[in-house]
């Protein structure tokens, strides 16, 4: 057995690099500390003599206003806090619907610039063109105009089968809620699950024998049949809720407004023509032979990209699209010019009526500091699982 060397005394002598180091350290975040005690203390004694209150305690009062859009019922006499959740709520709904929608919309048109189609490639530069160099607010402010200006009033709605478009957004059935539609999303996620056990196997079974198993339509088909069972388990229920035309506005059913319908589509929009670039610059960091090799093996240009060149470009795809994600939450802010109650807009409301400025806007900075930790955190751990693995 080969002796265990003696641990190594620590040297606390101010010759040692590691000791000074360690000082400067603790010197900085001291400095750092100090400096934000001072700023801390000289706001609220400025604003004691001012006789301006300070305090989060505003926020168990009654709001006083109401809320045009709300995904859960609020009226004036509820609290302040129940008023943020509202916005936070409004903001989240954009947040990951326009994330949802930019990341298949900018992957589609990334795509869509290698077509050996010279209309679609001319397709996809133009909107990329067009769209990544207009500034989001304007974008917000024109598809805001084109649904309150352009789109015909509530009794005279452009009606598809059982939807509605107007003025004052869009309406369409919702179903009437039942035991059955809540075993349906539970066999949806189970679906979702067992889609992606089956996906990890025919990946599995792909690279050890090269036959290759359907990776799309498969595990769409396993979500859809599990969500279907659980509905048929819950009773089955058929019920719908219809909207139909009122004098003055679309009645019952469910209907989204044009602020909602504005946001979503100005942010999908200008993010997608960023995330095609980011799609595009990944898909071409990987070497012309991989594509070569795929056909080699009988693989057509939508395999190959979707099995061979996709895979091998997320690594140089994923950094960059997080920023963009980061991005379009941040921008939902801009909603507040077009009247979308979001998160920044209540805050608004309530430091216009509360007169607490720094509070609503720390809850404003936490909000979206919290939303863009999560998602980085979510994507690191996604990029760490797409990572090529070295041997």
């Amino acid at each position: 057995m080969t002796p265990k060397s003696p641990p190594r005394k620590k040297n606390w002598s101010w010759r040692s690099q590691a000791f000074r180091g360690l000082i400067y350290q603790l010197v900085a975040i001291g400095l750092i500390v100090a400096a934000v005690w001072f700023l801390a203390h000289n706001t609220l004694l400025n604003m004691k003599i001012r006789g301006i209150q300070s305090g989060f305690d505003f926020l168990s009062g009654p709001a006083g206003f109401d809320i045009g859009e709300s995904l859960f019922p609020f009226d004036s006499a509820q609290p302040y806090w129940q008023a943020f959740l509202v916005g936070l709520s409004n903001t989240l709904r954009v947040a990951i619907l326009g994330i949802i929608l930019t990341t298949v919309l900018g992957t589609l048109l990334g795509v869509g610039r290698f077509s050996r189609n010279a209309l679609v490639r001319g397709v996809c530069y133009a909107y990329v063109e067009l769209f990544r160099n207009v500034p989001v607010l304007l974008q917000l402010l024109m598809w805001y105009l084109l649904f309150t200006e352009v789109l015909p009033a509530a009794s005279e709605a452009w009606e598809v089968g059982p939807f509605f478009l107007s003025k004052g957004g869009l309406s369409f059935p919702i179903p009437v809620w039942a035991a059955g539609q809540f075993w349906a999303m539970i066999g949806l996620i189970a679906g979702a699950a067992l889609a992606y056990v089956y996906l990890k196997w025919a990946r599995r079974q792909f690279e050890a024998t090269g036959q290759l198993k359907s990776m799309f339509w498969v595990p769409i088909a396993i979500c859809l049949a599990v969500s279907l069972l659980g509905w048929v388990a819950g009773g089955a229920p058929t019920a719908f809720e219809f909207p139909s035309k009122g004098e003055f506005s679309i009645e019952h059913g469910g209907s989204l407004t044009p602020e909602f319908l504005s946001v979503l589509l100005g942010l999908t929009v200008y993010t997608a023509s960023f995330v095609a670039e980011v799609v595009r610059s990944g898909i071409q960091s990987v070497a012309a032979g991989q594509g070569e090799a795929a056909a080699a093996l009988g693989l057509n240009p939508g395999q190959s990209m979707r099995l061979v060149m996709l895979p091998q470009a997320l690594r140089v795809i994923i950094p960059p699209m997080t920023n963009q994600f980061l991005n379009l939450t941040k921008n939902s802010s801009l909603a507040v010019a077009i009247g979308y109650p979001d998160v920044v807009s209540i805050a608004n409301t309530a430091l216009n009526q509360t007169g607490r400025a720094v509070e609503c806007i720390a809850i404003v900075m936490l909000v979206y500091l919290t939303t863009s930790l999560a998602t980085s955190l979510l994507m690191n751990w996604y990029n760490s699982r797409a990572a090529i693995k070295e041997r």
